[in-house]
């Protein structure tokens, strides 16, 4: 899928200098980070689940330490 990105100036400039310096393109930069933020989110939510999960799970316990 083709998508614009519109990144302020201060932005673009960052961009540059990191592809310079990592010898890489950027767009490889912006799909890593992506790809960086999508997998932290899929966890940070799986952790969220498994917190309610097991409080639900231990609601009586957790009143009785309370």
């Amino acid at each position: 899928m083709a998508m614009n990105l519109r990144l302020r100036d201060d932005q673009t400039q960052a961009l540059k200098l990191r592809a310079m310096e990592e010898g890489v393109s950027m767009h490889a930069i912006v799909l890593r980070a992506v790809d960086v933020y999508l997998s932290r989110t899929v966890h940070e939510t799986r952790v969220r689940q498994a917190a309610k999960e097991q409080t639900v799970k231990w609601a009586e316990l957790l009143e009785r330490l309370k």
